[in-house]
This record gives C-alpha cells, structure tokens and sequence, in this order.
C-alpha cells in the first residue's frame, strides 16, 4: 500500500508531502516518510585560461553564514534543461557567457528528504554577458564574486573553510578529472 498526502505548498520553490511506504521485502511493515518536493538545481563552475574558478559570496540565513558558492539556481519551469537553466544563471549572476559547457556530475544533496537534484556543469570560452532584465534582490543584491585558482578551492574544500556542498563536489570532480587525460578537452557535452 503507498499513500500519499500533500503536507504544505506554497510560495517557496518547493513543497512538502508525506509518504506511507513499506520497508523493502516486508509490505507489511508500513512507515511514513516526509519529503520535500524540489524542482531540481544547476550548479555552474565557470573556469577561465588561467585556470581560475569565479566563485560568489553570498549570505544563506538557514545556516547564518556568508558561503563561497559557484553560480547557480533552480529549475524556474517544469521539465526546464538543467543546461538551460545553468546557461541563466552564469548570465544573471556572474554576468558572463561560455562557449563551451561540459557536465561534471548530478548529485543528490540530502535524499534522505528532499527529491532535489543538482546538475553541475563545467563552463569554458567565458566572455563578459549583459545579465538583460534581471535585477539581484535581497540576499543577492549583496552578493560579491571573485576569480579564485582552482589549486586554491580544492585546498580550502579539504581543510574545511570552503564548505558549500556543490561548490566541494564541483571542484574535487574537475581536480580528480584533470588527473584523467583527455577527460577536461573543452568539448561540448
């Protein structure tokens, strides 16, 4: 037997529903579980000819903690490209273009409650974009960015100071890759 029920929507960019599910092998022994429906996220690391990464600092009330992130954002429609949306997101946040886009990897951040799934894209042959209509407000109308070498990110993931989850995966993925020969050729996906 599996039973749903919607718990809450509203103006946030997600929803809360709970489950009535059986443990696997035993239908009998039925449990609920809370999930918290997402619409998915790209994460982008946007990588120049010096092998720097542009990273943002921005402040997430949640954790009450000003992060060093890497663009990114929701999936803003149903069924919306991961790639399109990342493509977005690098315009409106970082005020810049790429060539040539590569997916690094998909992560699950907390599957344990959420249904998110963040697609995380490599993109290279930047250029300075216009970010059009788009106007940062609240938390990102304080946001800063910086260019920061990849050697540098990879090292404060490790010694704990760079603690955004995408922003650890994204880099440890391009470091492990470069160790790879021919796996980070700035051909397309």
């Amino acid at each position: 037997m599996h039973f749903t029920e919607d718990i809450w929507s509203g103006p946030a960019p997600f929803s809360v529903r709970r489950d009535r599910i059986s443990a696997p092998g035993d239908p009998e022994d039925q449990f609920d579980r809370l999930v918290l429906v997402h619409p998915g996220a790209c994460v982008v690391l946007a990588v120049d000819d010096a092998e720097r990464a542009l990273v943002l600092q921005q402040y997430r009330h949640p954790a009450q903690t000003r992060f060093v992130e890497l663009p990114a954002g929701l999936l803003d429609v149903e069924d919306e490209d991961p790639l399109v949306a990342a493509q977005r997101e690098l315009r409106e946040e970082a005020q810049l273009h790429a060539d040539t886009w590569r997916h690094l990897v998909t992560m699950y951040p907390s599957p344990g409650l959420s249904s998110e799934r963040i697609e995380i894209y490599q993109a290279t042959d930047l250029s300075h974009w216009d970010r059009g209509d788009f106007e940062l407000v609240r938390e990102e109308a304080d946001m800063t960015t910086a260019w920061v070498p990849l050697d540098d990110l990879v090292a404060s993931v490790l010694a704990g100071t760079a603690t955004d989850g995408p922003l650890g995966l994204a880099v440890m993925v391009y470091a492990l890759r470069a160790r790879e020969p021919n796996t980070l050729s700035r051909s397309p996906r």
